[in-house]
């Protein structure tokens, strides 16, 4: 079954009994349960927030993973469980004898993938993507000719090009990126949670190798799947909601992804 995203955005209290989440809100005598095994990601918001070490641990063994945010309300912090994988140490060997051939043909197959599923994005939104198809065809292994960032500037120059003048995307530019960065923000701790329940370990990448970043292989794979979240922002966008600040609601509809 697909684990359920909870978002608590206001002051809480969250404990543990026989196995379910127990939350309570501090306005509100009644508490609410929910069953550990049914959670994938849990996003802890509000600084009030209190939780029970019980609780993280049922939580991460459940592979569970745990999002706190910072004072603005973005994804700041991730908590994933260490012991996932029956043969973690064997798969993390294998990830770490990985040659540099395959880190370049698998950095193609991630780079190809993402390139058509923005094309195709943008044929159901009635853009043309003809170029886009082309380019993905044209990638070679570690992508020597940046067929990647070509896309890209054709993309975001087109996707939202009849709803907002001279869009620039950017982490720090202007909106809907605030609703690009919480999704992708999303989508990243999703990714990575995947990666540790299959043994590999989210630091080492095939691409992306900041020595300060530790989900560079999250990073990696979660490419291809951008679109899907370029797509609810577009769908967010058109709705005519006002997207200028992250609302509850229009986190709930990121939080879909």
């Amino acid at each position: 079954m697909i684990k359920r995203t909870l978002l608590f955005g206001k002051p809480a209290h969250l404990t543990t009994n026989k196995n379910q989440l127990v939350v309570k809100y501090s306005d509100d005598q009644q508490k609410k349960t929910m069953p550990i095994e049914d959670i994938g990601v849990v996003l802890l918001e509000d600084s009030q927030i209190t939780i029970s070490h019980a609780l993280i641990s049922k939580l991460l063994g459940n592979q569970v993973a745990i999002i706190t945010c910072d004072a603005q309300h973005l994804p700041q912090g991730l908590m994933l469980n260490l012991n996932t994988h029956h043969k973690q140490v064997a798969q993390m060997r294998y990830r770490l004898a990985a040659s540099q051939s395959l880190k370049d043909r698998l950095w193609k197959q991630t780079i190809r993938a993402k390139i058509l599923n923005q094309a195709a994005l943008l044929k159901i939104n009635n853009i043309p993507a003809q170029n886009m198809v082309r380019w993905a065809n044209k990638v070679q292994n570690g992508d020597p000719a940046n067929f990647e960032g070509r896309a890209s500037a054709y993309y975001w120059k087109s996707l939202f090009t009849d709803l907002i003048s001279k869009f620039k995307r950017g982490r720090f530019e202007g909106e809907p990126n605030n609703l690009l960065n919480y999704g992708y923000a999303i989508l990243r701790a999703t990714i990575a949670r995947a990666l540790m329940v299959s043994g590999l370990l989210p630091t080492l990448g095939c691409h992306h190798s900041n020595q300060y970043n530790s989900y560079c292989l999250a990073d990696d794979l979660m490419e291809p799947y951008r679109p899907f979240v370029d797509q609810l922002v577009l769908e967010l966008v058109r709705s005519e909601e006002d997207y200028a600040d992250l609302t509850p609601k229009l986190k709930q509809a990121l939080l879909k992804i």
